[in-house]
């Protein structure tokens, strides 16, 4: 479940292009279980109308100050009052100079006045052109905003409306709807750096073979953006996946076992949590082939020598580091029978305090999971759920064991 799920949140809308993304951004916080008051500005209405938006979101649009509908007239206090944040995307320059100032000569930047401080934060989600963007005097505003207690999220690059390239664009809604996400859910990792392996490795046998497994990485990635919401800094060692990185965190590419063994090796010295997802391979061929091996006709199959892999996570969880405590070690077992006893075995084999099991044949490639978590206590089950559900699940038991 989001953590914008039961949130009702205030949606405002400033003049700009991006305007058209709100529309998908309303849409998506809906979707993930808010509610959604939109509030325009004047410009806003020349690029969207508030007949979209209404559909959307399934409230009826504010877009004056003094709309009939509020008995006292007050609508810039009530809406405030009832919002759990004002999310204001896309915010013009002239919108977040306004804010910065204190204006209050509409219904939108009258309500980011007199929202109460202490209850109902203020995130804006920048849009603009590149020079707008970088100019000093916008800049400037950015900064003493944040200092103000705004949350300004950053902006996107890429090509513009107005046909230049830079940076300036408003984030696309998937993006903004997590870093919402992120900004409700609670800080349990705050200060903590978490080391994660995803997905398969993929062991050369020739230039156009070789072997790996079925992994998707989407357990790990889905650990490394529930630890990012948590308040850690994220580095993710990925293998071979077709998976977008989660805002926030810091992605290490490898094709190897050997490789993914030398990035954790170079990362972990800094971290306080090591969560080894990556289904490694335990082979790899003695020699890889510099060319293509043919097939001659002759019905003999090339022989091929394999050699162990690095052992990555009992590697790491016999570092000094992680026998002193100060390097809490997790490791996944993906068995396809016995998870209890298997999973049981390895844990005491790696020597982690914590092993997480599942069946793998059950789960490679799907959106969601069953875990089992292992421990010199016994075993507890995290239930059927999506992977994002059971890796939030995961990080917060990770968490309460730090403490």
């Amino acid at each position: 479940m989001s953590t914008l799920a039961g949130k009702h949140l205030v949606l405002g809308l400033s003049g700009g292009i991006a305007a058209y993304k709100s529309a998908e951004l309303c849409r998506a916080l809906v979707k993930a279980g808010a509610t959604v008051q939109v509030v325009m500005t004047q410009a806003a209405e020349q690029f969207m109308t508030a007949v979209t938006l209404q559909a959307l979101s399934g409230r009826p649009v504010y877009t004056s100050q003094w709309d009939p509908r509020e008995a006292n007239n007050m609508a810039h206090i009530n809406l405030s009052r009832e919002a759990d944040a004002i999310v204001v995307a896309p915010a013009s320059a002239d919108f977040m100079s306004k804010l910065l100032h204190g204006g209050a000569d509409e219904l939108l930047s009258l309500m980011c006045l007199a929202r109460p401080l202490d209850s109902v934060p203020l995130i804006v989600a920048p849009a603009m052109n590149r020079e707008m963007w970088s100019n000093p005097a916008t800049q400037r505003n950015v900064a003493q905003l944040r200092a103000d207690g705004v949350h300004v999220l950053d902006v996107g690059q890429g090509d513009q409306a107005c046909g230049e390239t830079g940076d300036g664009r408003m984030l696309e809604a998937e993006e903004i709807l997590q870093e919402l996400e992120a900004f409700f859910t609670p800080k349990l990792l705050a200060g903590k750096s978490v080391l994660v392996t995803a997905g398969p490795t993929y062991e050369a046998i020739d230039p156009v073979r070789g072997i790996t497994n079925l992994s998707s990485g989407k357990m790990g990635f889905a650990i490394a953006r529930a630890a990012q919401m948590a308040g850690a800094q994220v580095t993710l060692v990925a293998g071979p996946v077709h998976l977008p990185t989660p805002r926030g965190v810091g992605r290490v590419n490898v094709q190897s076992a050997q490789q993914m063994q030398h990035a954790v090796m170079q990362h972990v010295e800094r971290a306080h949590v090591f969560i080894a997802t990556a289904a490694v391979a335990d082979w790899r061929p003695a020699q890889a082939a510099d060319q293509k091996i043919k097939k001659d006709g002759s019905g003999q199959t090339p022989q091929l020598a394999f050699v162990e892999n690095p052992d990555i996570l009992a590697t790491v969880a016999q570092s000094s580091r992680a026998l002193s405590g100060q390097l809490f070690c997790v490791g996944f077992a993906a068995e396809s029978h016995d998870l209890l006893a298997h999973a049981t075995a390895k844990r005491q084999r790696k020597g982690v305090p914590l092993l997480v099991g599942n069946i793998g044949p059950a789960t490679f490639g799907q959106d969601d999971n069953a875990l089992l978590l292992v421990d010199e206590k016994g075993a507890r089950e995290l239930p059927h759920a999506s992977k994002q559900a059971l890796a939030f699940d995961l990080v917060a038991d990770i968490a309460r064991r730090l403490t």
